[in-house]
């Protein structure tokens, strides 16, 4: 099993764990593939809306990728305190390693609260990538 990187900020925790696929990868072509599942659970007292995405991906070279997208998996979710979204996606990158932080860009919604309408970014924690191949090399 793989792990669980978590962070919360102003009341929105934000779960990930990330997969290695190996059905995916091609090792020997420089193609290491991973998935990563998101929870975004609203542990606040407002509802609040993802709106936009920023990821940073960073491989075992130290290049770095940003990717900028509104939503996530085509979707903006509304949470209202104590709902929860949660969705898969993925990632390729040319070396067996590496790590991916980012934020959503989110806004509080509802109606009328003292802070609708407020823009807000909750971080995305960093968590490692992994595949078999970079693992413990016995030489």
């Amino acid at each position: 099993m793989s792990d669980l990187y978590s962070q919360t900020t102003d009341g929105i925790a934000v779960t990930v764990q990330p997969i290695f696929l190996p059905d995916q990868s091609r090792p020997a072509e420089g193609k290491f593939v991973w998935a990563y599942h998101v929870r975004i659970e609203n542990k606040g007292q407002e509802t609040v809306q993802l709106l936009r995405r920023t990821w940073r991906i960073t491989d075992a070279r130290g290049r770095t990728q940003t990717v900028h997208g509104d939503g996530v998996v085509g979707a903006q979710p509304v949470l209202a305190p104590g709902e929860a979204f949660e969705y898969t996606s993925g990632t390729p990158l040319e070396t067996p390693s590496g790590f991916m932080t980012g934020a959503y860009h989110m806004i509080r919604v509802g109606a009328g609260g003292t802070g609708a309408g407020e823009a807000f970014d909750i971080a995305i924690p960093a968590f490692s990538l992994d595949s078999p191949q970079e693992a413990r090399r016995m030489h």
